[in-house]
């Protein structure tokens, strides 16, 4: 078998150099698409002097780096030696950054401080096994911050305020073991938290918690903080039991005013005055990112910077925030909200980031991520929609080679969440495909997050049924459009992706012809026993199913106990430190795909956890990944020995 294999893959590296001179685009090193950016994630000093940026060392690990706005005076502030820095911010103080890291993808991330001037660190949540999340800064206290850690009990978060000099850490507020997140007032004193389907208020902090708003299924929420004069409280939130708003509650009566709102698509985002903590504008993610001023005083600004670039422009901290460094906007602006940090986005392209000054109304170009794009033919990517077999809209996005032929091999690929959506932009994974010569439909099958509550509560308990419907119907809409090969269609995701993955060679096992899981889910109900301890099991419950209630359909929807019906081969991924979705859920699939003598390859990565972020390991799974499809579907393949560099 393997010199079958070896014999297979020197014909093919023939025939896709024969393709290659009949016109077709040249292959693209993997090393180019999945190589970290030369430069990303910019983010402005609160006086306005100083730009900190991500940029990877000599050994392609990247690293915190920081210069003058515009100098040249680049300076490297930390060493890390593996996974690199991931989530970073700004310190009011002006003088430190505060970044988060993790050993190996285990998820226990611990929050450190570097100097600007000294380069000298200080890990301030050196706690083993305990997650550690940024919850506040503030102006006014700047060299402190507010954390949340399950440092107490493992199974949820208290709040700490900790002085960034000393270390020195003290409890603020201690969980009932309800609350899930918080909000603090100017005085850093815990005056909002959320609980599962209820938003809570509190006068001091000795007054009782009273609940001001309840959540309808499939609301999402999210916070965006106090207004100046702290009566109001900004959230999103769904007023006309659909879509997500932006609403200001008032905190004595829970009074609710509308303040942005589309019928059609939840809120975005919300770009706060850092000064007055007035809301400046805010952005609706329809097929791309459509940004509307809510304070005049930015309408001109708003409008300047559609023209700078022709990229979906964001304010926000690209790529969409940060599950352990939650501030917006700082960052993104100085404290006299003068200068802003924008970024535009392309499909076809590398990240752009500008800086723009409010005052002379003029955007200077800081870096582009990755030059090495800009000589490239890429593929662009387009927003489609069709009706799912029950009449519901599914909108997605399709990314077809550059030659554009009809009949193509086909993957769909399928985001993780589920609740989370695919966006319009450059994304590495589609664009490796498209060069290959695949079409590559991405869908936001129901669940799928920013098309309103309804659409999100169509998925309920819909695991491995209608959502896998979806997909299927994504794969059928593909061939009735004439564009796939109805015999040259895989299925690939992570996460719930790697599950919808298992889910529908298992369901639907005459419609893909392979299918490739990272991280994937094999069973709900040893999913449902191994999530990590401070998740909220009630969501799961609600969403997926209550495995004293739902056991059977539970048992139902999980692809391992019916590997039997599996007739396409099988590449399966997984890292040994995933917390979210621990390695049996892979290795007990393989297990019994084998035992029933189904085609099915396995990876294991050792030093990564639930998403993958050593470029090494990314290379050599999409190697891996790119010589089974080539294998099953017949799209290009670019032997390791031949990249381009």
């Amino acid at each position: 078998m393997k010199h079958l294999r070896s014999a297979f893959l020197v014909a093919f590296v023939f025939l896709s150099a024969c393709t290659t001179a009949a016109n077709q685009p040249r292959l693209i090193a993997r090393e180019i698409l999945f190589g970290n950016p030369e430069r990303s994630n910019p983010q402005i000093s609160p006086d306005g002097k100083y730009l900190a940026y991500l940029r990877p060392d000599r050994d392609n690990v990247m690293q915190l780096w920081v210069r003058t706005l515009y100098g040249k005076d680049d300076k490297r502030l930390t060493d890390e030696k593996k996974r690199g820095v991931l989530h970073y911010t700004w310190l009011y103080d002006g003088a430190h950054l505060i970044f988060a890291q993790d050993n190996n993808g285990d998820e226990n991330w611990q929050l450190y401080t570097v100097d600007t001037e000294t380069g000298v660190q200080r890990n301030l949540t050196p706690y083993p096994g305990v997650l550690s999340a940024l919850l506040a800064l503030s102006p006014d206290f700047p060299g402190e911050i507010l954390i949340a850690m399950n440092l107490r009990n493992r199974h949820f978060h208290d709040v700490y305020r900790v002085d960034i000099t000393t270390g020195e850490t003290r409890m603020i507020h201690r969980n009932s073991g309800r609350q899930v997140w918080w909000a603090a007032d100017r005085d850093f004193k815990i005056r909002v938290a959320a609980q599962p389907g209820a938003l809570l208020v509190r006068d001091s902090e000795k007054s009782p918690w009273r609940v001001v708003r309840r959540a309808l299924p499939g609301e999402s929420g999210g916070f965006y903080g106090f207004s100046r004069d702290e009566k109001t409280f900004y959230k999103r939130g769904t007023p006309d039991e659909n879509t997500e708003a932006l609403l200001a509650i008032d905190i004595v009566t829970g009074k609710q005013t509308v303040l942005a709102h589309d019928s059609d698509y939840d809120l975005q985002h919300a770009v706060i005055d850092p000064v007055t903590k007035e809301i400046q504008a805010v952005a609706f993610y329809r097929d791309k990112l459509e940004w509307q001023a809510i304070d005049p005083s930015v309408a001109d600004d708003l409008a300047r910077l559609q023209r700078v670039d022709n990229g979906e422009m964001t304010l926000e901290n690209p790529p969409y925030g940060s599950p352990v460094i939650t501030s917006p906007s700082l960052g993104r602006r100085d404290l006299a909200d003068r200068i802003w940090i924008v970024s535009y986005e392309s499909d076809t392209g590398a990240r752009r980031h500008f800086a723009y000054d409010r005052a002379t109304k003029t955007a200077t170009l800081l870096f582009i991520e990755s030059s090495r794009f800009e000589s490239l033919k890429l593929a662009h990517m387009r927003p489609i929609a069709y009706s799912a077999r029950d009449g519901l809209t599914i909108h997605g996005y399709l990314t077809l080679p550059v030659t554009g032929e009809k009949n193509l091999p086909a993957v769909l690929l399928v985001h993780g969440g589920p609740w989370s959506r695919d966006r319009w932009g450059y994304d590495d994974a589609v664009q490796w495909l498209a060069n290959r010569g695949y079409a590559v439909l991405q869908i936001n099958f129901r669940s799928s997050t920013g098309y309103g509550r309804k659409f999100v509560e169509a998925g309920f308990k819909e695991w491995g049924g209608k959502m896998n419907d979806d997909l299927v119907d994504g794969a059928r809409w593909l061939v009735d459009q004439g564009i796939a090969d109805p015999k040259r269609i895989a299925i690939m995701g992570a996460s719930y992706g790697g599950y919808a993955t298992l889910a529908a060679l298992t369901f639907s096992p005459e419609v893909f012809v392979a299918g490739v899981s990272r991280v994937g889910i094999s069973s709900l109900i040893s999913h449902r026993e191994t999530m990590p301890a401070y998740w909220t099991p009630a969501l799961f419950n609600r969403r997926v199913g209550d495995p004293k209630k739902d056991e059977e359909l539970m048992h139902a929807r999980s692809p391992l106990f019916f590997v039997d019906n599996i007739k396409a081969p099988l590449l399966i991924a997984h890292s040994r430190n995933d917390v979210r979705v621990v390695k049996n859920e892979s290795e007990q699939m393989v297990e019994a795909m084998r035992k029933a003598n189904k085609p099915v390859e396995y990876l294991i990565y050792d030093d990564e956890g639930h998403r993958m972020v050593r470029v090494e390991n990314k290379l050599d799974f999409y190697a891996k990944v790119e010589e089974f499809l080539a294998r099953h579907l017949g799209g290009r393949f670019m032997p390791e020995t031949a990249a381009e560099k």
